[in-house]
């Protein structure tokens, strides 16, 4: 059984120095496990969110069948329950382009009253206003003003959004830079990795911020950077060995 992360300490970093520690790792490509621009905070001003993924999927472009499930929003709800830790609840917006909103400013404060910290959508977002005053990150394609034959078709299954397969329980981490998710076998390591992989990028930035314009020493420091995150890579992949 993996160590459950310690998401406040996730939470300290950014999502670019997440991306940079989960590759010292070596566990995925380093084009893998991030969602591409077409999906953007809604609130870059807003910290870093760190949750559990709960997905469904979702369409304005219709009313509902008859064959769709009412059941559906009130089961995505109790599966946050399941969870070791907080919902990022994650949707797949199966009208391409969206027809309607995804979400507005009711959803959002039901979901963050049940304890969720974040939504992403393939789709679109409303109440744009409203929403940011909830404090409640949320990720989005683009701002639509109606929400169409908003409803849900089906959940807890997997999702594509942003490029990216998103699968019930997975770990994600999300701010202004876009979202990650963080593989569960490193999971816990994961904060350890950025703080060491930070203190080494200091050996090249500290000087530079410094305005110290001395090429032959820039370059031994980015030389001491590499065999100093080289090291760590064996340190981290010891770690996470059975």
């Amino acid at each position: 059984m993996h160590v459950l992360p310690d998401l406040a300490a996730l939470q300290r970093f950014d999502t670019p120095t997440i991306c940079n520690a989960i590759e010292l790792f070596e566990v995925r490509p380093r084009t893998a496990g991030y969602m591409n621009r077409e999906i953007a905070a809604c609130f870059p001003e807003l910290p870093p969110m760190v949750g559990y993924a709960v997905t469904t999927t979702f369409r304005s472009s219709a009313p509902a069948g008859a064959d769709i499930d009412p059941g559906v929003s009130s089961r995505l709800i109790s599966s946050f329950a399941d969870l070791p830790g907080p919902a990022v609840v994650v949707f797949q917006d199966l009208d391409d382009p969206p027809t309607g909103a995804t979400f507005g400013d009711g959803m959002c404060l039901t979901y963050k009253t049940f304890g969720a910290v974040g939504l992403i959508t393939s789709g679109a977002a409303r109440d744009i206003d409203n929403v940011r005053a909830l404090q409640f990150p949320c990720f989005s394609n683009g701002v639509m003003s109606g929400h169409g034959y908003c409803h849900f078709e089906e959940t807890g299954i997997p999702v594509e959004v942003g490029g990216l397969t998103i699968r019930p329980g997975d770990l994600l981490h999300g701010d202004c830079n876009g979202v990650v998710t963080i593989p569960t076998e490193i999971a816990a390591a994961v904060p350890y990795a950025c703080e060491q992989y930070l203190k080494y990028e200091a050996i090249v930035l500290d000087p530079l911020r410094a305005g110290r314009a001395d090429l032959t020493k820039h370059q031994q420091n980015i030389q001491e950077m590499q065999a100093r995150l080289a090291e760590l890579k064996l340190e981290l992949k010891a770690m996470i060995e059975p």
